[in-house]
């Protein structure tokens, strides 16, 4: 007979608990980015210990408005930028077309995520930047850089370090559609916050739109305009979404979207032509696509008016994507406007939600949009009955409507 001895399990001291009363004074401490609309999509600042994924399409400006960002956080706080992508003459000239100072800034061009851990641990860094994640890879992994594998372990262990290290990450990630190459969305459940890079190939401005914010509100916006020497922000974005010379023609009403925590005026084209064919178009960008077909048919029903052997098309003007419902009173009256030949009144926004029984629905935050538009200038709104204030910003007339035939019967 044998006699086998079993030891018994070694259990890993890990870390030990504390207390919210032991926690720092500075809890509530955030960095500043130097973008008061970087600062905004990130919920007031970049927080200690928090790892954001900026994502967008190669060659969006994602690492120039990191570099920027850098120029001004190590002001206060060490950062380290580490690239895969480019050499440090690379940075360097970047940093002098830019006219950044970021002469102490401390660089690292290396692919391997254990030694750039390793060298922002030893400088101190309280801000690491990673350029970008899919030129990283891990030791003891043998898939090739960008795959998935190599992806979700080492933002696994960049998570790890900027929690136990309270060092905040910013982490860049290309939008491809490439199989071979994995996108940030399959970490993106990993990471604290993450943005997005909206850019028209067309247009000068860009938007970065937070997703995903553990920190702030997710939907948050921020609008920069990209010129020679990096980016600016746009402090009034609505100044940019508004053509003030095509809002008198037919087809085109000014509405007021909420983006983030801020109301956002644009403005609302659409134009209706005679079908060439026996399939009358119906294209939409900047709005939902399917919504527009239940507006068409809401309009039909209980606006009396049929566009069935029409095409039908609706954009929303600097390229702005609307995701809510309270532009569909705005939508519908452009889409008239165009039918009819006839110009909206001059001065006149509106926003409303419209049901399926043509009733208008209020829609949050419809005094804000109200006192927006009035500080555009706009003297007429035709808003929900339920959304008209108690007291009415000065200079502006709301009128409250409950039907898709009185809003129509007003607007014309």
């Amino acid at each position: 007979m044998t006699e086998t001895r079993i030891a018994a399990p070694v259990i890993s001291a890990g870390v030990s608990s504390t207390t919210l009363e032991d926690l720092p004074d500075d809890i509530d401490y955030r960095h500043a980015t130097g973008f008061e609309e970087l600062d905004r999509v990130l919920g007031g600042g970049l927080v200690p210990g928090a790892v954001v994924l900026l994502g967008g399409d190669p060659g969006v400006g994602k690492s120039t408005l990191l570099q920027q960002a850098s120029a001004h956080l190590m002001q206060d706080v060490p950062v380290c930028y580490a690239t895969g992508e480019e050499s440090l003459r690379q940075i360097g000239q970047r940093s002098l077309r830019l006219g950044l100072d970021a002469s102490a800034m401390n660089l690292l061009a290396d692919t391997s995520i254990e030694n750039v851990l390793s060298q922002a641990r030893k400088c101190q860094a309280r801000v690491l930047i990673i350029d970008s994640m899919q030129t990283m890879t891990s030791e003891g992994l043998t898939s090739a850089p960008g795959s998935v594998a190599q992806l979700r372990d080492g933002v696994g262990k960049i998570v790890q370090f900027a929690k136990n290290n309270d060092v905040a990450v910013f982490i860049i990630g290309h939008v491809t559609k490439e199989g071979a190459i994995a996108g940030p969305r399959v970490v993106e459940h990993m990471v604290d916050t993450v943005l997005y890079f909206e850019s028209d190939p067309a247009s000068r401005y860009s938007i970065i739109r937070s997703v995903k914010n553990r920190f702030g509100a997710s939907g948050e916006m921020g609008v920069f305009a990209m010129t020679e020497t990096g980016f600016l922000e746009v402090s009034n974005p609505s100044a940019i979404f508004l053509s003030r010379e095509s809002v008198d023609e037919p087809g085109s009403v000014v509405s007021v979207a909420w983006e983030g925590s801020r109301p956002l005026l644009v403005e609302i084209q659409a134009l209706v032509a005679d079908s060439n064919s026996n399939y009358a178009k119906r294209l939409a960008q900047g709005v939902d696509q399917n919504r527009l077909a239940l507006l068409l048919a809401v309009l039909q029903r209980h606006g009396s008016l049929s566009v069935t052997d029409e095409d039908v098309f609706v954009n929303v003007v600097g390229g702005l994507r609307i995701n809510e419902t309270a532009v569909d009173l705005p939508t519908v009256l452009a889409i008239v406007s165009s039918f009819r030949d006839r110009a909206a009144p001059e001065r006149l926004v509106c926003f409303g939600e419209i049901g399926l029984a043509g009733e208008i629905r209020p829609v949050r935050f419809g005094t804000e949009r109200i006192a927006a538009a009035a500080k555009q200038g706009f003297t007429r709104a035709i808003v929900p009955q339920g959304n008209v204030p108690k007291s009415p910003p000065k200079g502006i007339e709301i009128v409250g409507v409950r039907r898709l035939s009185d809003a129509l019967d007003d607007a014309f």
